[in-house]
């Protein structure tokens, strides 16, 4: 009676043993959980049968996800596939850069997805179609996603009835054969779209033609952190109250024909990314842009923007790239903006066109991080300091149309991340060296309208695999040779005038 006793104690603490461990746990778990509704995994494999797969993406990450999809399979296993745990109804497809070709319309399978929250169905190919408007019947949809996937027409302004939208991005739908801008906005739609979205934290537009103002009620999307609205034919003047929007982050009007001033900026404001290049901004830079305390890009080239370049930027601690040419700046030394030589947290530095005169400083070797520097139509003097040697992260130097002399530095040829190098129009003289080919990554190489002499054995270039441009000019050369086997095979424009 005693052993009868213990086993069925034995039993029983086995039992509570078994019942307490994770792996139990996790396998009712499992059990439980719904698996893909047929009639949506019917909808999805209808919806893969219309593609074809092509390498329509050059992003390094990009892959044919509906390839995993098999009928025999759980859809919510899928790649791309998200389902709600609790219901089983696909809640999320991300098919961005999965190499889609084909044309998309409203009779697609996809628009049976009625539970679906977030669609990207971002750089793909769907051969110049108009945006469904069944899209916008959607009606659970936070996140939406259909930027660089070669759409045309006009944006359907069902898509402005999608009030819980976070999230939208049409950006980036380019001609592929002219880079045109394919998608179109008529100007009731962006007012609409402003008076609807209300909860839009991420407004991405970039290269839709709009032709139109901007419409005071996007100051009302107190919820957004990015706007990107650049290339889109806008016009007028363009409301200042959106810089001071409480949570924006990340501001894109360039390339627009927008004028306005900037006024003076909070220290409370988020703002970490400013970009109003190629645009009719005027007045004076605000030195107040100096207390944006996690400003880290500002792009303001190419502006109608005078007075001077505010010394107030040094304040700025996290600035990784500054873009200032192309303003009407009053003329200035560059000796002037030694703050700038401090910053040295920049990849970009932009400075071209814009009156600055004297020698490049030393002190620009401090900048170790830079990646671009462009000081072009300057008139700046003197030879190119030997710590420019220091920035071998360097891809870009543009020192053209200056009044720069002296040789090209050996050590020049040690730099060779470098892709553009233009030194022309400048007073250089001397040999072009033939170590110039060590700079295998070169697509750009003005050199026209110096003083360089001697022969050129053009044989020295055929190291070069992506040259695209090679202008040696108006040089006082003595004469250019090649062997008949010459060949750089990306070679677009070649300049040889007054070469003898």
């Amino acid at each position: 009676m005693a052993s009868s006793s213990c086993f069925y104690m034995s039993i029983h603490f086995l039992f509570l043993y078994l019942s307490s461990q994770p792996i139990g746990a996790h396998n009712l778990s499992r059990s439980t959980t719904p698996l893909c509704h047929e009639d949506e995994m019917s909808a999805l494999l209808q919806f893969k049968e219309r593609y074809k797969i092509r390498n329509v993406s050059d992003d390094p990450l990009a892959r044919p996800k509906t390839l995993s999809w098999k009928n025999s399979r759980d859809c919510c296993s899928w790649d791309g596939i998200e389902c709600d745990e609790n219901t089983g109804h696909v809640i999320v497809l991300d098919l961005g850069s999965s190499f889609l070709y084909g044309s998309i319309d409203n009779n697609s399978t996809l628009f049976q997805l009625a539970h679906l929250e977030r669609l990207n169905l971002s750089n793909n190919h769907f051969n110049y179609s108009q945006i469904p408007s069944r899209v916008g019947y959607l009606s659970r949809l936070t996140h939406l996603d259909l930027s660089a996937s070669v759409y045309s027409g006009q944006v359907p302004t069902e898509i402005f009835e999608l009030t819980r939208l976070v999230y939208l991005n049409l950006g980036w739908n380019l001609d592929p054969r002219d880079e045109r801008n394919l998608l179109q906005m008529k100007a009731p739609g962006l007012r609409s779209l402003a008076q609807n979205l209300t909860s839009l934290e991420e407004l991405l537009l970039g290269f839709v033609n709009m032709s139109s103002q901007v419409p005071n009620p996007l100051a009302n999307l107190s919820s957004l952190r990015r706007l990107d609205m650049s290339h889109c034919d806008l016009h007028g003047v363009f409301p200042s109250v959106i810089f001071h929007l409480p949570k924006l982050r990340y501001l894109d009007v360039g390339y627009n024909e927008v004028t306005g001033r900037l006024s003076k900026f909070n220290s409370s404001s988020p703002l970490e990314d400013l970009r109003l290049g190629d645009t009719s901004f005027s007045g004076e830079l605000p030195a107040s842009i100096g207390i944006l305390p996690s400003l880290s890009y500002l792009g303001v080239g190419y502006c109608r923007f005078s007075g001077s370049i505010p010394a107030s930027l040094a304040n700025l601690s996290n600035l990784k790239d500054l873009d200032v040419s192309g303003n009407t700046f009053t003329a200035q030394s560059i000796s002037s903006i030694s703050w700038v030589w401090t910053k040295k947290k920049l990849a970009t530095l932009a400075l071209g066109s814009n009156n600055l005169y004297g020698e490049i400083p030393p002190s620009i070797g401090n900048l170790s991080q830079l990646e671009y520097l462009w000081l072009a139509n300057n008139q700046l003097s003197g030879a190119i300091p030997s710590q420019l040697m220091n920035l071998t992260r360097l891809t870009v130097l543009n020192l053209g149309s200056n009044r720069l002399s002296g040789s090209i530095p050996s050590w020049l040829m040690n730099m060779t991340q470098l892709v553009d190098l233009d030194l022309s129009v400048n007073k250089f003289h001397g040999e072009i060296p033939s170590s110039i080919s060590q700079l295998q990554n070169l697509e750009y190489l003005p050199l026209y309208e110096n003083n360089f002499s001697g022969t050129i054995e053009l044989d020295n270039f055929h190291k070069f695999k992506h040259l695209g441009t090679l202008q040696l000019s108006f040089n006082r050369l003595s004469g250019c040779m090649s062997s008949a086997n010459l060949i750089i095979p990306q070679l677009t424009t070649l300049g040889l005038a007054s070469c003898n």
